[in-house]
């Protein structure tokens, strides 16, 4: 009796995950039937609020309802990270999440009201932003092999500014020291604008910095691109070798995605996830986020999680082994 009673529940399991995966593809069919919530964790400008913006509407033209940005900035993104993990798994409220807030924060032991790999549902990759890496028009070396020499040979000597300890612009040089065994000296700024302003000026030889963010210096004449961050060459450097081409291993590269709380339906997930890869099949699209020096990327909701958990272990081992880190 007791295995006729042990058969009938394992059958009533079953039929109780049919019964659910099929209202799940139903919910699915009918989503959304209201308004979308998509948060962006930075406030306006940049390159987060334009690539939330790009993605609503063409989320809206093709689901027939609104998809409303929802800037949520401060603490470093994290303030906005915290508020997509805490919404209703219902596909109504999406986050344009970042490397900035998944991977570098958490790595870094900034405190954070989530957990970047259990609070949320990816949905898809979205943009890579390429960094470069600048120098001051007054450093002595030609090129990025020069740079690296003086890194090796002078430790301590040539320094580099960031936005502040624990952004990808100061990982980014504390990886180059690790694997080219270099030893240049962070100076650490209250954000992006005084950094850049103080390597053009010549008091800081070096930073690490997304293309639309470095670009203007550039031309100003006062900066020299040496290399990127990206594995591959950008269209705006060409000259600019990527870092992996002298130091393998090397990348430096942040990113956007969506993502849902934990618990979002599946069926709901890989719709959205089809729509955006049909957007990114559109040239026009793509030249959207080309046009911000954003590198539009594709990829399944497993690739994104699995990006997030290997640049979290990543980052988490270089801090540690550079003795850095928040408190």
């Amino acid at each position: 009796m007791w295995r006729g009673f042990k058969t009938a529940g394992v059958l009533l399991a079953i039929c109780g995950v049919g019964i659910a995966a099929a209202a799940g593809v139903a919910q699915a069919q009918n989503y959304p039937v209201r308004p979308i919530r998509l948060i962006v964790p930075y406030p306006p400008g940049g390159s987060t609020d334009p690539t939330g913006r790009a993605l609503g509407q063409r989320l809206a033209e093709k689901f027939g309802q609104p998809v409303v940005v929802d800037n949520r900035g401060g603490a470093g993104s994290t303030i906005g990270h915290g508020l997509g993990a805490q919404a209703a798994p219902d596909g109504y409220t999406l986050l344009l999440g970042t490397s900035g807030g998944l991977v570098v924060a958490p790595a870094w032991g900034t405190k954070v009201s989530y957990d970047p790999v259990k609070d949320f549902a990816p949905i898809g990759l979205a943009v890579d932003v390429p960094f470069v890496l600048a120098i001051s028009a007054g450093v002595a070396a030609k090129n990025i092999k020069d740079f690296i020499a003086q890194g090796r040979n002078q430790p301590g000597k040539i320094n580099f500014a960031s936005p502040g300890a624990g952004t990808p612009n100061h990982l980014g040089m504390e990886l180059m020291n690790a694997l080219a065994g270099t030893k240049y000296l962070h100076v650490p700024f209250k954000g992006g604008g005084p950094a850049l302003l103080d390597l053009m000026a010549g008091r800081v030889d070096a930073l690490f910095g997304a293309v639309n963010y470095i670009s203007p210096a550039v031309q100003s004449g006062k900066v020299r691109v040496i290399a990127t961050g990206h594995p591959k060459r950008v269209r705006e450097f060409p000259d600019a070798p990527a870092m992996a081409e002298l130091v393998p291993g090397f990348t430096n590269t942040t990113w956007y995605g969506l993502m849902g709380p934990a618990g979002m339906p599946q069926p709901i997930i890989n719709k959205i996830n089809a729509e955006m890869r049909a957007a990114y099949a559109s040239a026009d699209f793509r030249k959207t986020l080309e046009a911000l020096s954003l590198l539009p990327i594709t990829s399944t909701p497993a690739e994104m999680g699995a990006r997030v958990k290997s640049e979290l272990a990543r980052w988490t081992k270089v801090i540690k082994d550079a003795g850095i880190g928040g408190k």
